[in-house]
C-alpha cells in the first residue's frame, strides 16, 4: 500500500466531511469514508488489525465526540443524524473510521511510541477541529474556547495513546 495514497485518501475524506458538514450535508463523509475503507482494506496487509482499529476508533469517537456534543463544549454543523441522538454526528464518526485506517500505514511510526502518540493527539486533534471550524464552520466551540480545546487535547491524547497500543492487544477468540 502506498503511504502517500493513505495520507491523500484520509485527507480527501477529511475535506469531504468538513466541507459537507459545513454545507449541512452528512452523507459526503460517509461516502468518502466507505470508499476509502473499501480501498484500504482491499490492499491492506494488516486487514485484521485495521478492522480492530476501526472498531476501537468508532467506540472512542462515540465517547469523545459524544461527550463533547452532549456537554455543549462543541457544536457540530449537520449534527443529525447522530449516535446516540444528541451525541456524535455520523460525519465525525466517518472521520474516526478513516483516521483509524492511517494507524497501520502512514502513521505506523507512532506504534509503541507513547510520548509521540500523546503529543500528536494532544496537538493534532484540536488543530483538526480548529481547521474544520475556520474552513467551513463544521464545528463551533463554546466560550471560552480554551475549554473545548483542552477537552479535545485530552481526549485525543488518550485516544491516540490507546489506538497506537491496540496492535498489542490479544486478538479476540473466534468461536465456531
Amino acid at each position: 500500500m502506498s503511504l502517500l495514497g493513505n495520507v491523500l485518501g484520509y485527507q480527501g475524506v477529511w475535506f469531504l466531511a468538513v466541507y459537507g458538514a459545513g454545507a449541512g450535508h452528512w452523507w459526503p463523509a460517509l461516502l468518502g469514508a466507505a470508499l476509502f475503507a473499501l480501498w484500504q482494506l482491499a490492499v491492506s496487509r494488516e486487514r485484521r488489525g485495521d478492522l480492530r482499529l476501526i472498531g476501537i476508533a468508532l467506540l472512542l469517537g462515540l465517547i469523545i465526540d459524544g461527550a463533547l456534543a452532549r456537554s455543549g463544549l462543541l457544536g457540530y454543523a449537520s449534527a443529525a443524524p447522530a449516535l446516540p441522538p444528541g451525541g456524535a454526528p455520523l460525519w465525525i464518526l466517518a472521520l474516526w473510521v478513516s483516521f483509524a485506517l492511517t494507524l497501520n500505514h502512514s502513521l505506523r511510526w507512532l506504534r509503541g511510541r507513547l510520548i509521540p502518540a500523546v503529543l500528536t493527539g494532544a496537538i493534532g486533534g484540536p488543530l483538526a477541529y480548529l481547521a474544520a471550524a475556520r474552513l467551513s464552520h463544521a464545528v463551533s466551540f463554546a466560550a471560552p474556547a480554551w475549554q473545548p480545546l483542552a477537552a479535545l487535547a485530552l481526549g485525543w491524547a488518550l485516544a491516540l495513546a490507546l489506538l497506537t497500543r491496540a496492535h498489542r492487544l490479544p486478538a479476540p477468540a473466534v468461536t465456531p
